[in-house]
């Protein structure tokens, strides 16, 4: 495993994008749209805050302008996800779709299938999910066992995936299915996979609620009973889908939100500190809270430049992630030791004692979702090998 830079060093343009963004935010905090709560990345479906971020050219940034973006880079990216997960804007119904779902129809795709729907995903108006994980294949998406079948003149897919978020509410998903037999006798489960690009209103995808918790209606199953797709929802070669599946991942494990989704709690637990007599060892341990903090967003930007310069970095995302979710529950622990307070969702919205119960009831995904971090140790001591 190599690294690519020792410091990254974020755009000139930064420090005035980021003020740019605080301003936006700011507005709309006091409109009341922001709620500020643990986990909003994931949880907070506000299609109209979408497209507004998206009239500001802050959805799709990356995108080349031919398709709707605004051709900014991966590092200016991140300026703009790090301040709306700090201040837990409702982002989630274009997360997966700026994120993942456009960047790898831009490297995968058709010009057909650009054309079609990368103009819309940067205008904040085509939202996506991801169709992975499935029951006993989550973390081993190497044995999923949702299958494509080729038609006279498409494709049929059935099966059900499994903690497919926004499915209810999204427009499409990138589906991960088989469409051939891995391969015998070199034992590579990876063959013969390919991926597609599914409308999630199809009337024979059956969405059924997985709740959390808290009770919120976030994961889904998806049943796909012989779902009749045509030719032009394969999304890359067949048999190509576990390349880019890899591909994407990178983009899933790497970014801000493996490591920010409690900050607002840190934020809130630091405003009740400053309003009371703060003890030593209370300073000393957010102290060495924020500096892990700051030292898991210096290996996330890495993985942002290296993505940005062209190389892989999936044994380094896997890293992000390992340890930034780690980091995200333990803030949890941590902030109820170091201001113990009874966690109330009837408590007044945006307070420490509300914040502290949403975070105690997502705590339990951190680690779990884009890949146990069991999983990921593993992808990180290949790479550690492989790099000898």
């Amino acid at each position: 495993m190599t690294s690519h830079h020792s410091s990254v060093q974020l755009p000139d343009k930064a420090a005035e994008l980021r003020t740019e963004v605080r301003d936006f935010l700011n507005t709309e905090r006091a409109a009341g749209t922001i709620m500020g709560r643990p986990d909003s990345w994931l949880t907070g479906w506000d299609p109209a805050f979408s497209r507004r971020l998206a009239e500001r050219g802050w959805v799709g940034m990356a995108l080349p302008r031919d398709y709707g973006g605004r051709g900014r880079g991966n590092l200016e990216r991140y300026v703009v996800i790090e301040e709306l997960l700090a201040a837990g804007a409702p982002v989630s119904a274009h997360w997966v779709a700026d994120r993942q779902a456009g960047p790898s129809i831009l490297r995968h795709g058709t010009e057909e299938q650009r054309r079609r729907f990368l103009p819309r995903i940067a205008a904040g108006q085509c939202f996506f999910s991801i169709g992975m994980s499935e029951q006993d294949s989550g973390s081993d998406l190497a044995s999923v066992r949702t299958r494509a079948e080729r038609t006279g003149d498409g494709w049929r897919l059935t099966g059900t995936k499994m903690w497919t978020g926004g499915a209810h509410v999204n427009d499409y998903a990138i589906v991960l299915a088989r469409t051939g037999e891995a391969a015998g006798e070199s034992g590579d489960r990876h063959a013969g996979l390919s991926q597609f690009i599914v409308d999630l209103r199809d009337p024979r995808i059956r969405v059924e609620p997985i709740r959390l918790l808290s009770g919120e209606h976030t994961f889904n199953h998806v049943r796909l009973d012989g779902v009749e797709l045509a030719d032009d929802a394969l999304l890359g070669r067949p048999g190509d889908g576990w390349r880019q599946v890899t591909g994407e991942l990178a983009l899933e494990r790497s970014g801000p939100e493996r490591f920010l989704s409690t900050l607002p709690l840190l934020l809130a637990l630091v405003g009740e500190l400053r309003q009371t007599a703060c003890t030593p060892e209370q300073h000393a341990r957010v102290g060495r809270l924020t500096a892990r903090l700051a030292s898991i967003r210096q290996l996330s930007l890495g993985v942002a430049a290296a993505l940005e310069a062209g190389h892989p970095a999936d044994v380094q995302a896997a890293l992000v992630k390992d340890l930034g979710t780690r980091f995200e529950g333990e803030l949890v622990n941590e902030a109820r030791e170091i201001l113990p307070v009874a966690a109330r969702f009837d408590a007044t919205r945006g307070s420490y004692p509300e914040l502290l119960a949403t975070a105690i009831l997502h705590s339990p995904g951190y680690t779990l979702r884009g890949g146990t971090n069991e999983i990921l140790r593993g992808i990180i001591t290949r790479g550690l090998e492989a790099s000898r």
